[in-house]
């Protein structure tokens, strides 16, 4: 297998913060949300075991742009997140089984306990840096594009 300089440097980019552990490429997803600007992409890690969901992205000092989590909670339910031992501002995206987001929590403070709850039962939350979804002209009611997602 043959690597480039773009590759290699790719690779050293993606070393997991916590645990040094890097990250392979299948644990990038790619993921969409289509706004009424147009569709927006991102690259995602998915949480799906209790532990990636319990950890989240605490820990880490960044979050590029354009990078996310995806919490899987496997069916729609009520949530609930909080920013403890998370250093960074995010938003958080709270998504039904059908791909819609139902709601947004912008610019989260970090370290913060405050239980910051989905409202109404949702599949997933999509954590991405803080001010992105205003940037990007994403809101509620917009379609999130991804295998876990079952449109309707």
């Amino acid at each position: 297998m043959r690597f480039t300089t773009a590759a290699f440097a790719t690779a050293l980019m993606l070393l997991g913060p916590v645990t040094g552990r890097p990250l392979h490429a299948a644990e990038l997803q790619p993921l969409e949300i289509v706004t009424k600007a147009g569709v927006r992409n991102f690259s995602v890690e998915l949480a799906a075991t209790d532990e990636e969901l319990d950890r989240g992205l605490m820990y880490r000092r960044e979050l590029p742009e354009g990078r996310g989590m995806l919490f899987d909670f496997k069916r729609d339910r009520p949530v609930g997140m909080w920013m403890k031992n998370t250093y960074i501002s995010l938003d958080m995206l709270f998504i039904r089984s059908d791909g819609t987001i139902v709601k947004i929590a912008e610019k989260t403070k970090p370290h913060s306990l405050e239980n910051i709850v989905s409202g109404p039962p949702v599949r997933a939350v999509l954590e991405v840096i803080g001010g992105s979804a205003r940037k990007l002209g994403i809101r509620p009611g917009d379609k999130v594009v991804h295998p876990i997602f079952h449109p309707r």
